[in-house]
């Protein structure tokens, strides 16, 4: 078999699962990504990477993402380098989300798709706080958990060129997320004294029940290549997330206009093709957050601007000619990027 007979529309398609295309942070503020093109009918001349024409696919999926963070606040003085005197507390925030997801996609042509995902989110959040230099040695620990709906998404996918010979397949996207989740700004907090010796420190809000959406509509338009080189597939995105701003109510009565932050994604990768059925992935997702601006001075700086990376780890194998099994991690790089994201996928398609 010579090297160009390789290249038929299965192996192709193997290698194109494992490329996680966009595949960004799983963060309330972010709409998800398209998921990697699918089989595809004929062989590579015809160079489709969407759905063809009349072709329906179902994509259960499961993911998994932990995150960590620690935050040392210092209300006092230092008298040496290395001693402070004073307050000094220690807040750990251990975050982890559980996303059951059917994916839906319809070829309307073999280069127009269209798609909907619909998420069931379990999130469980854990607040450890603890002062450093009182005399007690226990932390307090407050923890909460969120189960429902997500936000709902929908999106439209057109092959802008087809690739002919040895050329560069482009593909533009429009994603729209809904508000269908529970809303991050209608769940009850509850707050934490940072210094709970005499009761007037300052205090750190936390949700008692955790959120399930975002609580923003979201649209996301995207540029994707991908460009067969034997043997392996090189890959790689563009894409800017606009939430839309809104005004909302907050406990105290107030009404505050919050705009959320855009966002600039930028992810590139590799698949190689092990055989006609099992292939690998490796790539990296960077995606840059705008600062979110509101109505109200805040000089807390989480409001300010921050990056999220991710390095992408990814296996395929096909099961038959209509399904195959994709698993991928995703290893956060950055301090705001999870520590670690896996994914199960199961595509199947009629």
């Amino acid at each position: 078999m010579s090297r160009r007979r390789r290249w038929t529309g299965a192996t192709l398609a193997a290698l194109l699962a494992t490329a996680p295309l966009l595949a960004i942070a799983d963060t309330p503020e972010a709409v998800g990504a398209p998921p990697p093109p699918q089989e595809t009918a004929g062989g590579l001349q015809q160079r489709t990477i969407l759905s063809p024409q009349g072709s329906f696919t179902a994509e259960p999926s499961l993911s998994y993402s932990q995150s960590t963070s620690t935050l040392v606040a210092i209300d006092g003085v230092t008298i040496l380098p290395a001693i402070a005197v004073g307050l000094i507390s220690v807040r750990q925030t251990q975050r982890e989300s559980l996303t059951a997801a059917l994916g839906l996609r319809y070829g309307l042509t073999d280069r127009l798709e269209v798609e909907t995902r619909i998420p069931y989110v379990y999130r469980e959040e854990q607040v450890r706080e603890r002062e450093v230099l009182q005399a007690s040695d226990t932390a307090g620990v407050v923890e909460s958990t969120g189960y429902g709906l997500g936000d709902v998404e929908a999106s439209l996918r057109y092959q802008l060129s087809s690739g002919r010979g040895d050329g560069v397949i482009f593909t533009g996207g429009l994603r729209m997320k809904s508000r269908t989740g529970r809303d991050p700004f209608e769940v009850e907090t509850t707050e934490i004294p940072l210094d709970d010796s005499d009761g007037d420190g300052p205090n750190v809000s936390i949700y008692t029940e955790q959120p399930t959406g975002s609580g923003f509509y979201a649209v996301q338009p995207s540029l994707n290549w991908v460009y067969p080189s034997e043997p392996a597939v090189l890959y790689g995105s563009l894409s800017y997330l606009y939430n839309v701003p809104r005004t909302v109510t907050l406990r105290s009565g107030d009404r505050v206009r919050i705009e959320p932050g855009s966002a600039i994604g930028v992810s590139f990768g590799m698949g190689l093709s092990l055989n006609d059925h099992t292939s690998l992935s490796l790539g990296y997702d960077h995606t840059t957050v705008q600062r979110t601006r509101t109505d109200v001075q805040n000089p807390d700086p989480e409001f300010g601007r921050f990056q999220v990376g991710s390095l992408l780890l990814g296996a395929s194998h096909r099961l038959g000619p209509r399904s195959s099994l994709g698993l991928s991690v995703g290893v956060g790089v950055t301090e705001q990027a999870p520590d670690v994201q896996v994914t199960l996928r199961l595509p199947v398609r009629f």
